[in-house]
Parts: C-alpha cells; structure tokens; sequence
C-alpha cells in the first residue's frame, strides 16, 4: 500500500528531510512503514501516527442523562457521581466502557489510559470490567488504568498499602485527586513512598480549579525531583496555573521539566467546568501549554469526560480535542502542535512506540483530509481514513 503526497508534520518525522520539504510517499509493506521519500506533487492529506489519548474516564461516561449536568461546578459533579456510582452494575459499565473504546477505535486512538474512580480500600467494580476489556482488546487498542483516588485516602495507612497492591496486581498507574489539601506534603509523600516500593507510575489529577494558591503541581515536581522519580509522573489538568503570575507559573514550569514531568491538558472538561457561569468566562481552564513549551516541556490534549456530569458534551474523537485545544490555547501554526496528540502522550503513557514515522515503524496511521494546517480544523480536514497494521479500517475488519 502506498500513500502518495502526504504532509506529515515536523514533530511527528522519525526520519531527516531538507528544511523546506513538506510532502511524502509512505509506502507500507504489511504491518510497517517500509520507506518514505520525498514527493514533488501537491499534499493530498497530513499523515499521522495513530493517536493517543492520555487521559480519559470511561467508567463514568455516557451518564449525563441521569446525573444532569453539573455547569461548571466540579465539586457538584464529584457528589452527582458519587451517588450514582453506588449504583453501577457490572453490564452497565461494560455497556458504557465498550462504547468509548469502539468510539476511540473507528477514530484512530491506538492507546487510551482511563482513569477508575477509586474510592476505598477496596478496588471498584470497574476495575474488573476495565481487564476483560483490556484483554478483549489487545492488539487493537493498548488500555491502561490509573486509580483516581482521594489524596486524603491515603492518610490511611493500610487503606493506601491495599490500592498500591491491587493497582500493582491490575498493571496500573496509582493516582490522587489534589487540590488544596491540608497535609499535603505529607500525603503526596505517602503516595510516591507506595509507587516507589511497588514500582508504580503516577497519575495525578492536580490544580482542576482557578484558585491561584492551589500549588499541587509545584509540590509534586519538588517530591519527584527530591525522589528521583524523573520521567515517571504525569500530571493532568494543572488549571491553576493559568491565574497564578507569571513568574510563580514560570518558576514551577521550571520545576515541572526538571522532574520531567508530563502535563496534560484536558480543553472540554476544564472549559466548562471551570470560569464563570453568570457571565461570560475570561479566565479558562487551560493550563500554560505554550509556556511549559517554550521550557521545553511538550504536553498532551486529551479526552477527558465524555457526556457526564463533569462534560456533558463530547466524544473520543481526539483531533476534535486537538481542535478546540488549539483554538483556546492560542496554539499556532496548528500543524506544530499535532504532537500533543501523538508523540507527548506516546511518551507519558510509556508506549513502545513514541509515534514518530520512520521507516520500519508501526503502520498503524491515520491519514487526514486536511493538506494544510488550515484545513486541520474544518469538518473537510477532520475527514480521516485510519489504517491499522497497513490495512485501512473498514477493510481490516
């Protein structure tokens, strides 16, 4: 199979070409990129490596219509969930859980880390689900879990031993909720002490509001920095950043690529969720991501909440994040940042493949309408054919 003059964007090239050279012929040889070279005709589409979305909840998705939404207050959304998760039955989360997943598939997503709201000692019935489906989907999309756990959980210490355990067991990534916490040195301390005697990765949902005097992302890059645990922690949503000055922001962005730190930003959710809802919003929920770039730390755009109480909008379609992120984030030339949603997450979730197209590479693509970064935005340019092991979708099923 050959793929006749297609763009593919700088940071996603796994392979040298002369400055001004824009346009390609990929050819595939069963399951591999088998060569590239250079094209002298017109782009007719921007290749991409399969996409990867970092941050996702498919446990709670597709609730909205019995939950309500929450308009943008987050601590609404947690208690609406809450009572509702009491409720969940196994068939109902795999309902649920399988429609992302065919979702994230039909749309090109090659892996996906969801995050399982973990609420007590006990690992949650979603967990369970989640591993049937991590087996029936292996070799189409590559799963992989992160225990959403109260930061104050942890406080508890047996409470926090068994979730270190069970996530162990499960192969995940332990995680916390924190914002603003009391102790929360102390407790986050905690948390790396179980992911370093159990040899887990860290997920953390930090900073998910507009105080200025939450400092979670700050103190995590501290900890890790102190721990050595370079490289091995993500932290998503990092709202609070963005109302914080310049120079703090500046300062813990410096902190975060130090620790090596991967951020993520989460565009659907935090727009709602956070800013004003009784006027029109100016603060976002976005986090600095050209700032932690000009530091040389790369982020990710990822899914987030789909059709929930925290988002009642939304699908697993990545380059419709990828849009909205570059439109709130002031993220120019679009066509630079399409990494966000390839190679940065690649990395943070600790792939096998970093995404970059290279000869020999993994021929799981997906090749968009789009021949420009203009067009990258609009319905025509999000038009995709998404190609697995070399074979398009529609054939290879």
């Amino acid at each position: 199979m050959k793929l006749e003059a297609v763009r593919i964007p700088p940071r996603l090239r796994g392979f040298e070409a002369r400055d001004a050279q824009q346009v390609f012929d990929v050819t595939l040889a069963g399951a591999q990129v088998a060569a590239i070279e250079a094209s002298d005709r017109p782009a007719r589409g921007t290749l991409l490596s399969a996409l990867v979305d970092a941050h996702a909840h498919i446990d709670k998705n597709y609730t909205v219509r019995e939950v309500g939404a929450a308009e943008g207050n987050l601590f609404v959304a947690i208690a609406r969930m809450a009572e509702h998760r009491a409720h969940w039955t196994a068939g109902a989360l795999r309902v649920r859980m399988e429609r992302a997943l065919q979702e994230a598939w039909r749309a090109g997503t090659r892996a996906l880390r969801t995050h399982l709201d973990w609420n007590s000692a006990e690992a949650p019935l979603s967990l369970a689900v989640f591993e049937e489906l991590r087996a029936q989907w292996h070799g189409r999309i590559e799963l992989q879990f992160v225990a959403l756990t109260p930061l104050d959980l942890f406080a508890d210490r047996e409470a926090g031993e068994r979730i270190a355990r069970s996530v162990q067991r499960a192969g995940g990534a332990l995680g916390a909720f924190v914002y603003r916490n009391e102790g929360i040195v102390s407790k986050l301390g905690r948390v790396l002490d179980l992911a370093q005697d159990h040899q887990l990765a860290l997920d953390f949902h930090v900073d998910e509001g507009l105080d200025p005097e939450a400092t979670g992302l700050r103190t995590i890059a501290q900890l890790v920095i102190a721990r050595g645990l370079h490289g091995r922690v993500v932290c998503g949503h990092a709202c609070s950043l963005s109302v914080q000055r310049d120079a703090a922001a500046k300062d813990t962005l410096g902190l975060c690529r130090q620790a090596g730190l991967h951020l993520v930003a989460l565009p659907t959710t935090n727009l709602y969720l956070q800013g004003a809802w009784d006027h029109t919003p100016v603060p976002r929920g976005i986090t600095r991501i050209r700032e932690a770039a000009a530091l040389g730390l790369r982020a990710s755009l990822a899914t987030d909440n789909v059709q929930d109480a925290f988002y009642p909008y939304g699908s697993y379609d990545l380059v419709e994040t990828f849009g909205l992120g570059v439109q709130v984030a002031h993220l120019a030339p679009a066509s630079d940042w399409l990494d966000a949603i390839t190679v940065s997450p690649a990395k943070a979730l600790g792939l096998g493949w970093d995404g970059r197209i290279a000869q020999g590479c993994p021929a799981d693509l997906v090749l968009l309408a789009a021949t420009d970064e203009y067009q990258l935005l609009d319905a025509h340019g999000r038009r995709r054919t998404v190609i697995r092991s070399g074979r398009p979708l529609e054939k290879s099923e």
